[in-house]
């Protein structure tokens, strides 16, 4: 198979390959495909998966809309009326074209190292909107329509503050019931944070770390114990995928075959699963809101506006870079973001 033809096979099956879950995708040590060759060099500027995964995404769509043109054979023309394709005819929002612009940035002047020159685009309209939130009584009816693991998740998510995947790839060892705290370790943007362990849900991760620890004795026992490291700890530390402290704290109800490198192991639950139990539970819970798992992180930044706690207390709590992101909650506090009484209630 000539080269052209290999990558086009490559760009027609990545699809199901990206769509798996966080476990990056092996490469060859020398990467012969476009694509092989573009994961690795993001790879040496230590750039997060998810970021990684993000630009391949972007940079795919792109080939695409051109017909699997390769990048080499395509500048600033190409670039413009992809951007604008989004803008215009997919109706994408600023935040979306930005995304896309970045990812093909990085591929022309870091990857290719070519210079496409200013990009006569037309802007996608920016759009502020305020975050949707649950009331503490709705945040509570939802939780309680979800099954038991999914509920300690929430709970999480609402009383931490912490993001699905952040919650989802917590290890035992993240979780420091001596210090109430809960350890973020690699989230977003690559940071790692500390926020608060909810005295309200320690016996419940307490629980959750004995059914971890017979998932792990029962999975020893198989001869699946290994639970997959990230980066190069698996190398550093050889033993450390064998320790309990390790493990997932919400692992998947059965092991499976990781097709890239062919290990059977217990991954964490899928992020799909406790999105679907999450709509599922809203429904049940009569809330007509447009709303989903993140609505409880919202909704935890929200409350402890509420409760008059300091925008940079509460933006260390969440991790987020600018406190221009935290700033926005002031807006769906106190009645919409003010105190004002309205006419018919006087």
């Amino acid at each position: 198979m000539d080269n052209t033809k290999r990558y086009c096979t490559y760009i027609q099956y990545f699809g199901y390959i990206y769509s798996m879950h966080d476990v990056p995708i092996n490469i060859p040590n020398n990467p012969s495909r476009f694509i092989d060759k573009l994961r690795a060099y993001i790879r040496t500027q230590n750039l997060a998966y998810r970021t990684e995964q993000t630009y391949i995404h972007w940079i795919l769509r792109f080939i695409r809309f051109h017909n699997k043109k390769h990048p080499e054979n395509m500048h600033a023309k190409e670039i413009t009326a992809f951007l604008n394709h989004l803008a215009l005819n997919r109706n994408v929002s600023i935040n979306t074209q930005k995304t896309a612009l970045n990812a093909l940035v990085f591929l022309y002047k870091r990857f290719l190292n070519i210079e496409i020159g200013d990009l006569q685009m037309n802007n996608a309209k920016k759009k502020r909107r305020v975050p949707v939130v649950f009331s503490h009584d709705e945040a509570t009816r939802v939780i309680n329509e979800l099954p038991n693991t999914y509920q300690v998740i929430a709970q999480l998510m609402y009383g931490a503050g912490l993001r699905l995947n952040e919650c989802l790839r917590l290890r035992v060892k993240d979780i420091d019931f001596e210090m109430n705290m809960i350890i973020v370790v690699n989230g977003k943007g690559q940071k790692d944070r500390r926020t608060i362990l909810p005295e309200r849900l320690i016996d419940a991760l307490k629980s959750q770390i004995k059914l971890v620890k017979n998932y792990h004795q029962f999975d020893e026992s198989n001869g699946n114990g290994e639970v997959y490291l990230p980066n190069a700890l698996s190398r550093k530390y050889p033993s450390a995928g064998r320790q309990l402290s390790w493990k997932y704290m919400f692992p998947a109800a059965s092991c499976s075959i990781d097709p890239r490198s062919g290990i059977t192991r217990r991954h964490h639950i899928m992020d799909s699963s406790v999105q679907r139990q999450v709509k599922k539970a809203i429904i049940k819970a009569g809330i007509n809101k447009h709303c989903g798992s993140h609505t409880f992180r919202h909704s935890f930044a929200t409350r402890l506006l509420e409760m008059n706690y300091d925008i940079r207390t509460i933006q260390e709590l969440l991790g987020h870079s600018d406190v221009s992101t935290t700033e926005i909650y002031t807006h769906v506090v106190k009645k919409g973001g003010s105190s004002v009484k309205s006419p018919v209630d006087v």
